[in-house]
């Protein structure tokens, strides 16, 4: 896919550039409602540590997800059960510290070649968002485009070195208490 326009809406920087890094297969129904860098006071985006809030669920596929993957993967630090509703996931990232010291800046360029493969495999190369991923990853190779795009000269672009902003650390920020489910039933 070509890009032919800019993507404009905020997007969660942590489930594009972060979540991939997890292994977990995509196709899945089991995905996260969101994801992100902090939680209230516990955790805060310099804690390495990804948040994960996935709907609670009881069928089969989801239960097996649950004991195979989410159990015993070896990112996982805690799994909260929030309420009836909302699981909460926190995931270990501090083996990754130059990548997500480099992901916090929006220097998604300078992250680890390694890395930047991995979080491109996780996409369909037939989707749009596998191109405006890989925009942001290399952007060198896409600086001409973003410079058509935005009808400013593609030194400028350049000089930037980046094509898609720094993680909102506010929207990257999950605002949930969690309820005393024993007072709940």
């Amino acid at each position: 896919m070509v890009i032919d326009a800019l993507y404009r809406k905020y997007f969660q920087k942590s489930k594009i550039f972060l979540y991939p890094l997890l292994d977990i297969k995509r196709g899945t129904s089991v995905v996260p409602k969101d994801t992100y860098l902090s939680w209230n006071d516990t955790i805060n985006s310099e804690d390495m540590k990804l948040v994960c809030v996935y709907y609670v669920r009881t069928d089969q596929e989801y239960l097996k997800f649950e004991k195979n993957v989410l159990l015993k993967h070896n990112r996982l630090i805690d799994l909260v059960k929030v309420d009836d509703e909302t699981l909460v996931v926190t995931f270990n990232f501090s083996d990754l510290s130059n990548d997500w010291i480099n992901f916090l800046n929006g220097k998604y360029s300078k992250m680890n070649t390694k890395i930047k493969s991995k979080i491109l495999n996780f996409f369909d190369k037939k989707s749009g968002n596998y191109a405006y991923v890989e925009s942001y990853l290399y952007p060198e190779k896409h600086f001409q485009t973003y410079a058509n795009l935005l009808n400013v000269d593609v030194e400028m672009l350049k000089s930037v070195g980046e094509l898609c902003n720094k993680p909102d650390l506010e929207k990257e920020s999950l605002l949930l208490e969690v309820a005393d489910l024993k007072i709940l039933k």
